[in-house]
């Protein structure tokens, strides 16, 4: 397991200013010297602390990655609950940061449509590859149970629901409109959000991976 990285709040506030202009602007697009004006902080400043833009979009993914690693394997090893309850409290952690980190998931987006092969392309396939082993951990549990079935492709399972929740997320402003919600303040229209998707995705797995 990769030792977790503590993050100081000025080093937190450069990670914050990199990630909203890197999902506005992109990589390239994102210079050294904006992010600083925007975390409000010397050039050198990042320098010292992160050495180069390369390693500053590394930090952006550890910080992520750290959360969503510890509530994985919290949630593996919870005994309280059964596998098909994991999957559910999966489903709304999903959703929520799909929600609340919207910024972030333009950057994945963004780079991974760009199809390079590149140092951030590499973070994108090392955070997923991490996700995936955990969540192959948790399918594991209910498949020894016999709650879930044994042939669950998980790859496409995970595809399902992020591609769910991304698409619902990006095309929200068209959602809005085809459902005549037009009229709903924007942390109503989130909670709306949020529910349909989480009831969605959790019916549709239900009936996708269990032997009900």
């Amino acid at each position: 397991m990769r030792p977790e990285i503590e993050f100081s709040e000025k080093q937190v506030a450069i990670i914050q200013a990199a990630e909203k202009l890197f999902a506005e602007h992109g990589f390239d697009g994102a210079s050294v010297r904006d992010i600083a004006q925007e975390a409000d902080v010397n050039v050198a400043m990042i320098s010292y602390y992160f050495g180069s833009k390369e390693k500053l979009m590394e930090a952006v993914f550890e910080k992520k990655s750290n959360a969503t690693r510890l509530k994985v394997e919290n949630l593996i090893a919870d005994k309280t609950i059964s596998p098909l309850q994991k999957v559910y409290v999966l489903i709304d952690d999903y959703v929520d940061k799909f929600i609340h980190q919207q910024e972030f998931h333009k950057i994945m987006l963004r780079e991974q449509m760009i199809n390079k092969h590149t140092p951030i392309a590499a973070l994108i396939h090392e955070l997923k590859k991490r996700n995936l082993e955990s969540i192959k951990t948790l399918i594991a549990e209910g498949q020894k149970t016999g709650e879930f079935k044994r042939n669950i492709d998980v790859i496409l399972m995970m595809t399902t629901m992020v591609g769910t929740v991304s698409q619902m997320i990006t095309s929200q402003h068209f959602y809005k409109t085809l459902n005549n919600m037009e009229h709903m303040e924007e942390m109503e229209f989130q909670r709306h959000m949020r529910k349909r998707l989480s009831t969605h995705l959790k019916n549709l797995f239900k009936k996708m991976i269990t032997n009900e």
